[in-house]
């Protein structure tokens, strides 16, 4: 996002890096992997970048910048 990017809304990379240890801390305790129910990311976050929207000459709503989880000045 800092490299240019308007807007970014994705699975945190953090809860995700939690839910991969906990199956490889059960795959290392004896648990088959097919065994293993397959989970979607339940956090997600929103970052916008306002330096970008203002090159681009956008104005982005004060609703929209106060429910990103990130904004980059």
């Amino acid at each position: 996002m800092a490299a240019g990017g308007l807007i970014s809304y994705g699975a945190n990379l953090a809860d995700l890096s939690r839910r991969a240890a906990y199956y490889v801390d059960k795959i290392f305790k004896g648990a088959k992997p097919a065994d293993l129910p397959v989970q979607q990311p339940t956090k997600f976050e929103m970052v916008i970048n306002a330096q970008t929207a203002r090159m681009l000459g956008l104005t982005v709503q004060p609703t929209l910048l106060a429910r990103a989880d990130e904004v980059i000045e």
